[in-house]
């Protein structure tokens, strides 16, 4: 199928079953365990019919992945304790690892593997995506869309997100990174929302989707997590399931808003994957490849090609102690195109969102806004910068009232102006720049002349 063609929307009654009966084999190729190891298993007869990549049932209820092939033999990693386990038992080839996505999964939690978690019964699609899937060819994409309304001020103004950007979420833990990118999926322009929660612990799962999230921001979002308990293969697949689910949304045409939390933790268990895999480790504990395996994951979102919808995606980045310069931070800084830096300090006084405007950028400007409009963050930023920098010597009382303009029209402007950043959104885009504007000129007023 042309993926960059739009597909019937409305297929008929016996799509779900068919694909049922397309999923079950009525063959498959068998080998044996050849070796048995706590991290790796070795299997033989497999190694003219298995690839890179695919999946296997080791023994029968353990699967695995292919991580190494040579002459007769097979390196697998199994997905779960290889306890059980036993030298001779078969091993039955599944194939390359697939999703087949429906608009039925709107409002539904489910694994990596397209399993329900909210125990209802769940059908697969009529059509199968890969799991590692090419992005649309470069030379036919389009370019970035236009602006998105977000639901809060600071994004529908000082730093746009449009159609089609990636964005990157930096934050340490208790910053309020969960709760901002639940309002996101619940107040942010998409048709759909894909969710990809990597690595999250059972509980933060089930919080996040049913008090964080809601059913209204549910209703219009497909969920799939891996929680921190589950095998490493689990929890680097729900990013590429994430992936796959959202380029099926895309393909029909739609624009759709993927939030990933967190990237760290996907980079995590790919390094326990590539240690599996006998992979030499670099800068940070991780192996070379993690930096490919992240930028390739992140290039599968953005615009899309011909009569295909747009990838909206924001990428959470878990950032301890506030590090930017972490390997993880750095490869995703220099991937995407835009980041924004959630500040401790900012949080603990109470700000939300708490966005450090002045570490964070958004890389569709200058063309997301309009010449006044530009003239108007780049303005805010100055105000912000000049604060930051007298603040000591304002909180020290060493600052002297007239010895810098800008100073002087920062700290006249810069509570209005840390509580617009703050603030939710205007009833539309144009409206939070005309609050904007209003809230600059007061940096702008002359000096009251003294009387007598």
């Amino acid at each position: 199928m042309d993926r960059t063609k739009t597909p019937d929307k409305a297929p008929d009654a016996f799509d779900l079953l068919r694909a049922q009966l397309r999923g079950i084999k009525t063959a498959q190729a068998v080998g044996k365990i050849a070796a048995l190891g706590r991290t790796s298993v070795i299997v033989s007869g497999l190694d003219r019919v298995a690839a890179l990549g695919d999946r296997v049932r080791l023994g029968t209820n353990v699967t695995g992945e292919v991580l190494g092939m040579e002459a007769g033999r097979a390196r697998v990693m199994p997905e779960g304790p290889a306890d059980g386990l036993r030298l001779g038992a078969p091993v039955a080839h599944l194939g390359p690892p697939t999703i087949s996505p429906h608009d039925s999964w709107l409002g539904r939690v489910i694994d990596p593997d397209g399993q329900p978690m909210d125990g209802r019964a769940i059908f697969p699609g009529p059509q199968a995506y890969p799991l590692v899937a090419p992005p649309p060819p470069p030379a036919s994409r389009r370019g970035l869309g236009h602006r998105l309304a977000t639901g809060f001020a600071v994004f529908d103004t000082l730093l746009p997100i449009v159609r089609g950007q990636r964005v990157g979420l930096f934050a340490g833990s208790g910053v309020g990174k969960s709760r901002l990118i639940a309002a996101l999926a619940e107040g942010m322009t998409a048709d759909v929302v894909v969710i990809g929660l990597i690595g999250e612990r059972g509980r933060e799962v089930r919080d996040f989707v049913t008090e964080t999230l809601g059913p209204e921001g549910l209703s219009r979002a497909v969920v799939i997590a891996a929680t921190s308990d589950r095998p490493a293969l689990t929890r680097a697949r729900a990013a590429h399931a994430m992936m796959a689910v959202a380029e099926y949304f895309r393909d029909q045409g739609r624009n759709v808003l993927v939030l990933a939390d967190s990237i760290t933790r996907f980079a995590e268990a790919q390094r326990d994957v590539a240690a599996a895999a006998g992979e030499p480790f670099g800068p940070g504990g991780f192996p070379a490849s993690m930096a490919q395996t992240i930028m390739a994951l992140a290039e599968r979102a953005g615009p899309g090609a011909g009569a295909q919808g747009d990838i909206t995606a924001i990428f959470s980045v878990l950032v301890a102690g506030s590090d930017m310069e972490g390997p993880v931070a750095d490869v995703m800084r220099g991937t995407l195109d835009g980041h924004v830096v959630l500040s401790r300090e900012i949080a603990e006084r109470g700000r939300y969102p708490a966005v450090d405007l002045l570490r964070s950028v958004s890389r569709s400007l200058p063309a997301a806004a309009s010449e006044e409009e530009n003239k108007m963050i780049t303005r805010a930023r100055q105000l912000l910068g000049a604060y930051d920098r007298a603040e000591m010597m304002l909180q020290a009382g060493l600052y002297t009232p007239g010895a810098d303009p800008v100073t002087d029209g920062a700290v006249k402007v810069w509570e209005d102006l840390d509580s617009f950043v703050g603030s939710p959104s205007a009833v539309d885009i144009g409206e939070s720049f005309n609050v904007l504007r209003k809230t600059l000129s007061v940096a702008d007023l002359p000096k009251a002349k003294s009387g007598g």
